[in-house]
């Protein structure tokens, strides 16, 4: 089935459609990322042949709700895991986690987030963290207030030449992330840690 699939995958990714005039970055399940498209991995496939910025989704899915949110299920073997993204080529990494509403599990999931992405970091790629805000969340604008202040917090303990992507949740409130995006750590500075290079 995972053959299949794959085979799916590398028709849409070789598509002549398919290439960095209209696709930004690509986010690759680990199996995927182990695998080739036209002889080479596909992260290399993606940069060097498509110039689509090639990312691993690292997360192992969700822990159950606790006090309103769900953080992430431990990943043993992250460390090997991202020696091998960056062997392969790749550019950074993608880890969500939910949030459902304010209060202590929400700074939990914040703190989780920027904990993994320490471990990013420290191999050199780009951590993409996603504390994504359930858009029913019968207390999203609150819990988006508070979500900020504890990314901000989160970017002002990284050091001056550590950055990150944050994606989240589009929020109630107009630019309610605009210092997000003009921190130093945060926001438009985000790619500069690792400049991809054509081989």
């Amino acid at each position: 089935m995972f053959d299949l699939v794959h085979e799916m995958r590398s028709r849409i990714i070789t598509s002549p459609a398919f290439d960095g005039d209209r696709i930004m970055g690509a986010i690759l399940f680990e199996m995927t990322m182990d695998r080739q498209i036209d002889g080479r991995p596909t992260a290399d496939y993606l940069w060097n042949v498509k110039h689509i910025v090639p990312f691993l989704k690292i997360d192992k899915g969700l822990l159950a709700e606790q006090d309103g949110a769900q953080m992430m299920k431990p990943m043993p073997g992250l460390d090997d895991l991202l020696d091998r993204a960056v062997a392969y080529g790749v550019f950074g990494t993608k880890e969500r986690s939910v949030i459902k509403l304010p209060g202590a599990g929400l700074d939990a999931v914040v703190a989780q987030q920027f904990e993994v992405a320490q471990q990013v970091l420290a191999k050199g790629l780009v951590p993409i963290i996603e504390p994504e805000v359930d858009i029913h969340s019968p207390q999203k604008a609150e819990a988006e207030d508070q979500l900020k202040a504890a990314l901000l917090d989160g970017l002002n303990q990284l050091g001056d030449d550590q950055s990150v992507m944050v994606k989240l949740t589009l929020p109630d409130t107009d630019n309610l992330y605009s210092e997000l995006v003009s921190h130093p750590q945060g926001g438009s500075r985000c790619c500069a840690v690792r400049r991809l290079q054509p081989r």
